[in-house]
């Protein structure tokens, strides 16, 4: 199966011959994380209890230990992610935020994977 490719906080791609673009495989993956982590509980009328709800946690106190649980429990969720080994998240504070990079292993491929990305104001 393949979602549209979208990152959050950026636009629909095209495809080469004019279509909008797929994503499949483990852009699909990391897609699907982003939107899981970055999407606030209660966001999707009809599944209240999805998303980390991240970007509504800057500026309150950093926990590190409440957020690698809250990220690596999310993950979890999505088919894609390994449960063995389990995702490894690492968190710096940069300005204006926390910067999150997560390692986790492909469920579909056995693959190694690891997405970086920024959570800020």
């Amino acid at each position: 199966m393949h979602d549209l490719y979208h990152f959050p906080g950026g636009d629909l791609d095209s495809s080469s011959t004019g279509d909008l673009r797929t994503a499949s495989a483990s852009d699909r993956t990391k897609q699907r994380i982003l939107r899981r982590l970055l999407t606030n509980p209660g966001d999707y009328v009809f599944h209240p209890e999805y998303g980390a709800g991240l970007g509504k946690k800057i500026g309150e106190a950093f926990r590190p230990g409440e957020w690698k649980a809250l990220i690596s429990g999310q993950m979890l969720l999505e088919e894609a992610v390994a449960s063995h080994p389990p995702p490894v998240v690492k968190l710096n504070r940069i300005e204006g935020g926390i910067s999150v990079s997560a390692s986790y292993t492909d469920a579909m491929t056995g693959n190694p994977e690891t997405l970086i990305f920024d959570v800020t104001r």
